[in-house]
């Protein structure tokens, strides 16, 4: 059997868990953060929604209120935010399909999603671990497919910069204040990358960014047909 990976729980703690919903709507304007996240991404009836790193399925019970019609899936490594996540969608009456799962080896086909979404995830991961993460998302991304991710981002003034300076030492957040969050996923094959939108925080700068998979050759040239 292989080991587990390591990963970091909610505020990296277990214990802290329970708190993690309060805390994140006081550090961070979380609703309007994830609605403009879910409008970017423009989410159809019978498309197939991955919530990477899903947590404690806020977002994840946000996409499927949003567009009934999708078929949307969460994964995520820590079993007691999954919990909490299975009472939210319960209690929502919703269909929702839940795992336990690393988002460095997604446990999904090849081309199996039509939009993967990541909020305020990736910067709990290593260099590395991001990087694999985000050919993970690459990979189960149908052709044409869209990754939509909410996360730090550099710093839009000295007031941002302190703090990001500060939380670094907290999280592995440094690549993100450097603005190499973009070029990790342009390095796993997203064509084109772009920032979307950014909100200053408590806790630093939070970036939106887009990111498409390139349509396949075939797709390109039916497009051009038309």
């Amino acid at each position: 059997m292989n080991k587990r990976p390591d990963f970091i729980p909610a505020f990296h703690f277990h214990w802290l868990t329970r708190y993690y919903d309060p805390m994140i709507r006081w550090l961070f304007p979380e609703s309007g953060i994830k609605t403009a996240l879910i409008a970017q991404a423009h989410v159809q009836s019978g498309q197939t929604v991955l919530d990477m790193g899903c947590g404690t399925g806020t977002l994840t019970l946000l996409i499927k209120q949003t567009e009934p019609g999708a078929a949307v899936y969460g994964l995520d490594m820590d079993f007691q935010a999954l919990n909490i996540a299975r009472e939210k969608i319960e209690k929502a009456g919703q269909n929702i399909t839940l795992q336990q799962g690393s988002a460095t080896c997604l446990p999904y086909p090849d081309e199996s999603f039509d939009r993967v979404f990541a909020s305020l995830m990736l910067h709990h991961l290593t260099r590395e671990d991001k990087q694999q993460a985000l050919r993970e998302a690459f990979r189960v991304l149908k052709p044409g497919g869209e990754l939509h991710v909410a996360d730090f981002g550099a710093p839009h003034d000295a007031g941002m910069w302190i703090i990001s300076w500060f939380v670094r030492w907290f999280e592995e957040i440094r690549d993100h204040m450097l603005g190499l969050l973009p070029v990790f996923m342009a390095n796993a094959g997203f064509d084109p990358v772009r920032e979307v939108a950014f909100y200053r925080t408590l806790v630093g700068s939070i970036s939106l960014y887009f990111a498409s998979k390139p349509a396949s050759n075939d797709a390109v040239r039916n497009m051009k047909s038309l």
